[in-house]
This record gives structure tokens, C-alpha cells and sequence, in this order.
């Protein structure tokens, strides 16, 4: 089976004729690695796309993720700015949206005009063109809460949820809209077959369950309701420990759910085998960067024996790795699961 074909199978719940693997993002490693910064490829699709390809073969990860670290240009298309950084992915410089009215005078045809959104959409679909047979190439983006809550500020995003929960939905059901204005033509034409989205601020570690039910867990529903009507699956990364809330996540409707590290990878395979896939959950930081070679075999093994040899798993680090972690453990990590025979 090629990459894709392992991928697929499992998203749909089947059992791959062995483990998938693939890293969340690898934006900052893989750009690092490649010599090169986000801004230098932030108007370059070619380059972009070069780095795509020649870090499909390297990595041998089965997802390719154009647009890894990116996600900030989908808000600051409509304000706040973006500050490049040395290393590391850009930063949104400031909120921009405080009040209903602010909300009301977005126009989603910003998006559109987005030079560097385009450029990530020109390499994706240069990407799809020359390894879209043998990997799942796909484009990433914030979740709708998180996205959201980039518009708005974080703090001030988690304070309304008490004080003004009715401005919530309403940033939050713009940032859906957003996220199906911006994958529609992709998912239409058939460029992305698998979207993933990162809801970092939907964390376990930031808001409480019923939070996550309330807030986040309806737009991500409004969300993969519309790519399944496209025939699109969605992969969805969620940070923290989110092992109160396991049993929320299928109704998400997501294909697959990426499990931070700090979840209980055991639960997770009780609560969700059967109902729907999920990834994870290698710590990026402790194992993937600190640890030895041996570190990362032992670390993949147990995640792969509690929770991935009956199908409807994807071996993954608990989020997206850091830019230094050392080549050999990657290396280590896929190696493993393409050696483990399903």
C-alpha cells in the first residue's frame, strides 16, 4: 500500500497492512532543515513546493503538509499584522476584532487577496502534482475556536466565554465560515482530499470540558459537516490533556483526532476505537528532542502496542516537533511504525 492508501484506510476506520505514521505539521523542522526561512518561502511557491517534495523523500512521513506554520495569515488577511521570527513559526502581532461590529465589517473575499495564502495554495497545488499518488498532501489551519480566538486574543477570547458567550459563538461561527470559504476550491477540485486543523486554544489544558462541548465542539462539527459533503476527511490536533473529554470527540465528526502527549493513550484506544481514528502521542519535547535513539524506539513501541495494532490508529508526536530535534529520532520514529506489519 502506498502512504496514502494507509492513511486512508485508517481514517476510514479500516487496518492498513501496517502502522501509519506521519509527524503533525513539521513546518519549522522541515524549513530549518531545508535551509530556509518562512519568510524567505512566503512568496516563493516553487521553492516552497521544492521544499515539500524533497522533505516528502526525506522524512517519509505519510502526510505532506503544505503551509505548516502559516496559520497565522488566514486572520491577519483581515488585520493585526504578522512579525517574521528567526526560527519558529510567524506571529500574529495583535488582536483586532473587539466588539460585534468589528466582526460584522469582515469581508471573507480578504482571504482572496492574501499574497501569501496564494503562494501556500500555488505550492500545495504544485506539491499534489508531482507526490500526490504516493502521499496525502494537505493543507493546514487553525481550528475554528482557536482561529477565533486569534482575532480576538486569547485571554479575552477565554474571559468572554463567561461574560459574553453569545460573542463567542458568533466569532467563532465566522471563523468556520472562514476556514470553508478558505478550503472550498481546494476541496472542490479535488487538490485536498484531507484537511487538518490544529485547535490549540480549545486545549484541555485551557478550557474546562464543558467549555470544549459549548465552544469549540459545534463549529468543528459545522465544519467537518461541510468537508464530508464534499468527500473530504478532516484530521483535527488537539493540545493538552484532553482525557476528560475523550468521549466528545467522535461527535466532532472529524476522520481522525491527533492526541497531545499528556492524554492517556490507553483510554483513548477504550473511548474511541471503533467510533472513529486517532493519532498520537509521542512527546515531542522530552522524547523527540531530548531523548536518545533508543528513547524514541522504546517511546513508539509502547504507544504502538497500547494503542495502534488493531487499525484506526496513525502513529504521531503529541503535537508539532520542535525546529532542533535531532534528524535520527524522526528517522527512528517512522521507521518503526513502517516496520510494524498490521
Amino acid at each position: 500500500m502506498t502512504s496514502r492508501e494507509v492513511i486512508l484506510k485508517a481514517y476510514e476506520g479500516g487496518k492498513p497492512d501496517r502502522v501509519p505514521v506521519t509527524l503533525f505539521g513539521g513546518g519549522m523542522w522541515s524549513i530549518k532543515d531545508y535551509g530556509a526561512t518562512f519568510k524567505d518561502l512566503s512568496l516563493d511557491a516553487r521553492t516552497m513546493s521544492d521544499m515539500l517534495v524533497s522533505m516528502s523523500g526525506k522524512l517519509l512521513c505519510d502526510i505532506v503538509y503544505a503551509g505548516s506554520g502559516y496559520n497565522n495569515f488566514h486572520a491577519s488577511a483581515f488585520g493585526g499584522g504578522i512579525k517574521f521570527r528567526e526560527m519558529g513559526a510567524p506571529d500574529l502581532e495583535e488582536s483586532f476584532v473587539s466588539s460585534e461590529e468589528d466582526l460584522k465589517k469582515l469581508d471573507l473575499g480578504r482571504l482572496n487577496e492574501s499574497e501569501v495564502i496564494s503562494t501556500v495554495i500555488a505550492a500545495l497545488r504544485d506539491t499534489k502534482s508531482k507526490i500526490g499518488n504516493e502521499y496525502v498532501v494537505t493543507m493546514t489551519a487553525w481550528g475554528p475556536y482557536t482561529l477565533g480566538a486569534r482575532m480576538v486574543g486569547e485571554e479575552t477570547m477565554m474571559k468572554a466565554t463567561f461574560k459574553k458567550p453569545d460573542f463567542v459563538h458568533k466569532v467563532t461561527d465566522f471563523a468556520t465560515d472562514l476556514l470553508i470559504h478558505l478550503y472550498e476550491p481546494i476541496v472542490s477540485d479535488g487538490t485536498v482530499e484531507v484537511i487538518s486543523l490544529a485547535d490549540p486554544t480549545a486545549s484541555g489544558d485551557l478550557i474546562s470540558k464543558k467549555q470544549f462541548e459549548t465552544f469549540a465542539l459545534p463549529y468543528l462539527k459545522k465544519f467537518t459537516d461541510w468537508a464530508k459533503s464534499r468527500n473530504a476527511h478532516t484530521l483535527v490536533h488537539i493540545c493538552g490533556n484532553t482525557t476528560d473529554r475523550l468521549d466528545l470527540f467522535p461527535q466532532t465528526g472529524a476522520s481522525c483526532i491527533s492526541l497531545d502527549h499528556k492524554t492517556d493513550i490507553a483510554k483513548a484506544k477504550d473511548t474511541l476505537h471503533g467510533k472513529m481514528c486517532f493519532g498520537g502521542n509521542v512527546d515531542p519535547v522530552n522524547i523527540m528532542l531530548q531523548g536518545s535513539v533508543q528513547d524514541v524506539e522504546d517511546a513508539c513501541k509502547r504507544v504502538i502496542e497500547t494503542a495502534g495494532t488493531e487499525g484506526g490508529f496513525v502513529l504521531m508526536p503529541g503535537c508539532d516537533i520542535p525546529p532542533t530535534v535531532p534528524y535520527e529520532n524522526i528517522q527512528t520514529f517512522i521507521r518503526i511504525a513502517r516496520d510494524w506489519k498490521l
